[in-house]
């Protein structure tokens, strides 16, 4: 099988949030986009956390209950991030997306994010590749 890149299959056009963003916009910015997960960028436009829709069914659970949406992205974004690296083996990848329940991975350059890249990406390569 041909060695590929990640860089061959991410997403480059992908819906980017803030830490300041009401979570109840974030999530209707996800819904609409159509997106499992948002990186979400600091003032340095680094890399600052990770938001994806799971982590907004538990605003949404509470606003149910509640009838009252709180917090910002910051107060519901994964702050311990898995990425990978534009350069990183498709297969490599794969065995991440194996080994951990996460559907999506940021893809960053020195903290600089450059894309996401779907486990969906990636099956669909392998089953290109054959």
């Amino acid at each position: 099988m041909t060695t590929k890149r990640v860089t061959s299959v991410m997403r480059k056009d992908v819906l980017v949030l803030t830490p300041d963003t009401p979570i109840r916009r974030a999530a209707a910015l996800l819904v609409e986009a159509r997106a499992a997960a948002a990186p979400v960028l600091g003032q340095d436009d680094r890399l600052a956390g990770f938001l994806t829709q799971k982590d907004c069914f538990r605003s949404a659970l509470h606003a149910s209950y509640y009838r009252e949406w709180t917090g910002t992205v910051s107060d519901h974004m994964s702050r311990t991030i898995i990425s990978v690296e534009p350069e990183d083996d498709l297969i490599h990848v794969a065995g991440m997306f194996l080994s951990h329940p996460h559907r999506v991975f940021p893809v960053c350059d020195a903290g600089q994010v450059l894309g996401l890249v779907h486990r969906s990406d990636i099956l669909a390569e392998l089953i290109r590749l054959g």
